[in-house]
């Protein structure tokens, strides 16, 4: 006779079958609760992606029908990062839910990986919309993909990236007029006329005959890119004169020298020049304008969705792949930086399960997209190698259970040129993107990554790779402008424990990202009773 509990005979083993059905039926039960939301067919999603959109400086201000649209009817993100401020490895990043060090796009051009043969080999044949494909999801895209796409070095127009139905992708870099797409893998010129070429109103017209024409069977994903706000800055006809009494923000860094600061931010001259400020104004007025047309197309997108009855049952998410300055530091204008006006982005998400008027303080980063976008689409995360997680059960808590993490990466790779601008000699070879008066907004030096901490300090801690082993220290509570660096100023145990979590971060690979911070957001739970951890020292507590 077998031995009470042995696990053997009729009824154990009816009570093992059981057991083998309860575990796949409540999976499918999770996976249906942000699937089959409010619907009896799964979710629909839709990325908008706009270029070089900051929301430190006031980059949302032309967008109310959005805001009304996607923030007021869903959740706005307070603390959304991109993990690189520059477009083509920040984008690489959203299509693989990777940071830089594991996609290896260091830069915008091709050298640096941008679009490379490299890039479509590896990271870009596992990135997320291939995967949306095996969840039978029928995708579209149209806009700017990567910088250097569609170059011939690059596979030329013929190349179209997996995962996607339809594929209407800029050729290069932001334009909005006198461009070339890739339609579907053949090559399509335009011109300058505005009712016939304006890429951010032909974006939402095909994306509109993409939503007449689909399938109603399958669910669909449309990844929207207009090249708003990136240079040319060419706004519509009829926005062309909006904003005319504006100017860049003065306040907070505005024109201030790069004191204390490593040695890129120390060259520009301080006070800036009138031709310069009066540039970077022109600047932030165009980049408004341009915005109006993406503000256009948000509404008569949910229309068009509201119209078709899918609006209820699909998730909207409005975003950037890097922020912006205008003046900050005496820079006149670019991204690259690491400080919070270049690498904060906008992030609003509306959807299923999502209460409106949210306003989440819950830090979270670009990578983060596409495991989101994979967890809606009912993709099983743990077969996809992505150092980002799933922020659905922030924004939906109903739906997912979940943490925020305490602190993330931010890394970039500098570019420069070998030899020296003739034009500007003092400052000697290795830089880039320079201005007239020899103010440069990018070097080989300008190579950093960043700690940026939410829980116990609101803190960033950034070493640079350059000849100094220049350190960055900021306190974002009392210095939210990042004025001062405090590194001298903070307790040294802090410094080598922000230094541990650096070198971590960077050496992370997939669900060994997540466990860095889970690791700390368990040991914190275990201290929640002791003493909080002394931030600087003595001579500074009331700094």
């Amino acid at each position: 006779m077998a031995a009470l509990g042995s696990g053997s005979g009729p009824t154990s083993r009816r009570r093992t079958h059981l057991a083998a059905l309860t575990v796949p039926f409540v999976l499918a039960l999770l996976t249906c609760s942000a699937r089959c939301a409010g619907s009896d067919q799964p979710s629909n999603i839709i990325l908008i992606l706009t270029d070089d959109q900051d929301v430190q400086l006031g980059g949302m201000t032309p967008m109310k029908k959005t805001k009304t649209l996607i923030g007021d009817a869903g959740a706005t993100f307070l603390n959304a990062f991109t993990a690189t401020p520059l477009c083509c490895p920040s984008r690489s990043s959203i299509l693989t839910g990777r940071y830089p060090h594991n996609h290896a796009v260091r830069n915008n051009s091709l050298s640096g990986n941008c679009s490379s043969l490299l890039w479509q080999k590896g990271p870009e044949s596992e990135a997320f919309p291939l995967y949306l494909r095996k969840q039978k999801y029928q995708t579209f895209f149209a806009g700017k993909y990567l910088n250097q796409y569609g170059r011939k070095e690059a596979g030329d127009v013929g190349h179209v990236p997996p995962g996607w139905d339809q594929w209407h992708a800029l050729v290069g870099n932001s334009q909005y007029y006198n461009y070339t797409l890739s339609v579907n893998g053949k090559e399509e010129k335009h011109g300058d006329s505005y009712e016939k070429d304006y890429l951010t109103d032909l974006i939402l017209n095909r994306s509109l005959s993409f939503l007449d024409a689909k399938n109603g069977k399958h669910p669909f994903f449309l990844m929207l890119s207009p090249p708003a706000p990136h240079s040319p800055w060419t706004a519509a006809p009829q926005y062309q004169k909006e904003f005319s009494d504006v100017k860049a923000p003065r306040d907070g860094s505005f024109n201030k020298p790069g004191k204390d600061k490593h040695w890129l931010l120390r060259q520009p001259v301080n006070p800036m020049s009138n031709s310069s400020l009066n540039f970077l104004d022109d600047a932030y007025r165009k980049r408004w304008q341009t915005l109006i047309s993406v503000d256009d197309m948000v509404d008569t997108l949910v229309k068009k969705l509201d119209n078709m009855k899918e609006l209820d049952n699909t998730y909207i998410f409005y975003t950037s792949d890097n922020g912006y300055h205008t003046g900050q530091f005496s820079l006149p204008i670019d991204k690259r930086q690491l400080y919070e006006f270049d690498i904060r982005i906008p992030l609003m998400v509306r959807g299923p399960g999502i209460k409106p008027k949210q306003a989440l303080q819950a830090p979270v980063l670009n990578i983060d997209l596409a495991p989101t976008i994979l967890d809606i689409s009912g993709f099983n995360l743990s077969l996809v190698n992505m150092d980002g997680q799933s922020f659905l059960s922030q924004m939906a808590p109903s739906l997912r259970n979940g943490t925020a993490r305490p602190f993330f990466l931010v890394e970039y790779t500098g570019e420069g040129h070998p030899l020296q601008d003739p034009a500007c000699p003092k400052l000697g070879p290795g830089l880039s993107q320079c201005f007239p008066d020899c103010v440069c907004e990018d070097a080989y030096n300008n190579t950093y990554a960043c700690v940026r901490t939410f829980v116990e300090h609101n803190l960033q801690y950034c070493e640079f790779a350059d000849s100094e082993s220049f350190v960055e220290v900021y306190n974002l509570t009392s210095d939210p402008h990042q004025l001062e660096n405090i590194l001298k100023k903070v307790d040294p145990t802090l410094l080598q424990t922000m230094n541990q979590r650096l070198i971590k971060l960077q050496s992370c690979v997939g669900s060994s990202c997540h466990d860095i911070t889970s690791q700390t957001t368990r040991s914190r739970a275990d201290k929640a009773a002791g003493m909080r951890p002394k931030l600087w020292l003595e001579d500074t507590a009331n700094h």
